[in-house]
């Protein structure tokens, strides 16, 4: 996969991680991103494990 330049590559690698990551807790990728980045935006970053997909996919039932 072409991405550009390594950065791009690093940042790819960093996304499709996310996104595997939610499928195989089987929570939709897109739903969870979204998530998190509505609940980020004032997150206590000692809190930071309450925004893994495992967290999310046990609050939304």
């Amino acid at each position: 996969m072409f991405a550009g330049s390594e950065g791009g590559g690093k940042a790819v690698t960093i996304a499709f991680t996310f996104i595997e990551t939610a499928k195989l807790n089987d929570v939709d990728p897109q739903a969870w991103l979204t998530w998190v980045l509505d609940q980020i935006v004032d997150h206590k970053i000692a809190r930071l494990n309450e925004l893994l997909t495992w967290t999310y996919a046990a609050q939304a039932g």
